[in-house]
């Protein structure tokens, strides 16, 4: 008789991974913000008075509850 597949043990985050994903998001943050430095003034504008940003953000919470939607974490 085949044993019971047991489920695997889950390693629980750690503070040294906050930390380095927090790095990356400050890191990734000053180099848009340097980025946009360096677009001409028309872009800059574009950037800073029209509401492209809250776009990016609803699609991307779409992309993310559909992903969640579509593939169920595995138990």
């Amino acid at each position: 008789m085949a044993e019971p597949q047991r489920p695997s043990a889950r390693r629980a985050v750690g503070w040294r991974e906050v930390l380095v994903v927090s790095a990356i998001l400050v890191g990734a943050v000053l180099g848009a913000a340097f980025g946009t430095s360096l677009l001409p003034e028309p872009f800059q504008w574009f950037v800073f008075h029209t509401p492209w940003l809250i776009a990016v953000l609803i699609g991307g919470t779409a992309l993310m509850l559909w992903r969640i939607s579509r593939h169920p974490p595995e138990a």
